[in-house]
């Protein structure tokens, strides 16, 4: 186990701003003041009374005053342009960054890999993330690229983006493209049980957990003991006028 960077930057920023809490002593104190109290020696309210009214002048003064924490480390300068090339966390997670933010030039940015932390990466490191996204070839008239989504590495074929799971984007080659490609497509050929094209369209798909039925933007769950690929149109609009009906929520005044 080790923590991640947003971990580290959580922790570091409570530190930080709520020392009292984040003391080891305190908790202590606190678990001694507890016995005092269930022994009947100290009133509890008058001890929570005691803890909140600073607690609670702390954590507006925050609210108030703190800046967002972003674990931001400066890496050195961009051989090339001479630009600052920082690491932090992004709004979509660990990220590097080439360049001040300022209303003359917007910086440049990439996200780190996943086995990538912000206190251990190195500079040369992250300046291959800017060799992304990568134009590995052409297959079947398309573009073949690899790159670094918001939430893994990815293949683009066409308008298509597939996961390229554990691979490396800087890495895999042309030929393992295209493999993930093809696996891809397999996958997709073999995911639709059914199609009934009237409207509204019904379609019986294979999913992760198994078969399923979805039509209108909703999924709905076939009944057990029932063989999926004898359905016909009827039987799934039996089966989605039976499912229950979603719990609606209350708007909060």
């Amino acid at each position: 186990l080790f923590p991640t960077d947003m971990g580290r930057v959580v922790n570091g920023f409570l530190v930080d701003q709520f020392d009292q809490v984040m003391d080891y002593h305190f908790t202590a104190k606190v678990e001694e003041e507890f016995d005092r109290i269930a022994e009947g020696q100290e009133a509890w309210n008058s001890m929570i009374k005691k803890f909140y009214g600073d607690f609670h002048e702390n954590v507006e003064d925050v609210k108030e005053n703190a800046g967002r924490a972003t674990g931001e480390r400066l890496l050195g300068v961009h051989p090339e342009t001479g630009k600052n090339v920082y690491v932090k966390i992004g709004r979509f997670g660990p990220m590097a960054q080439i360049g001040e933010a300022s209303e003359e030039e917007k910086p440049t940015f990439a996200s780190l890999l996943k086995d990538q932390q912000i206190n251990t990466v190195t500079l040369e490191e992250v300046l291959e993330l800017f060799k992304l996204p990568r134009e590995l070839g052409e297959y079947e008239d398309q573009a073949v690229i690899s790159g670094i989504g918001r939430f893994s590495p990815f293949i683009r074929f066409g308008k298509k983006f597939i996961s390229l799971k554990e691979k490396d984007p800087l890495e895999v080659t042309f030929e393992e493209a295209i493999e993930v490609i093809k696996e891809h497509k397999i996958q997709e050929a073999n995911k639709f049980v059914a199609v009934f094209e009237e409207e509204p369209k019904i379609e019986i798909l294979r999913g992760p957990y198994g078969i399923y039925i979805k039509s209108q933007k909703k999924n709905f769950r076939i009944p057990k003991g029932v063989n999926a690929e004898e359905l016909d149109r009827a039987a799934c609009e039996e089966i989605i006028a039976k499912a229950p009906k979603g719990k609606t929520t209350r708007k909060r005044k």
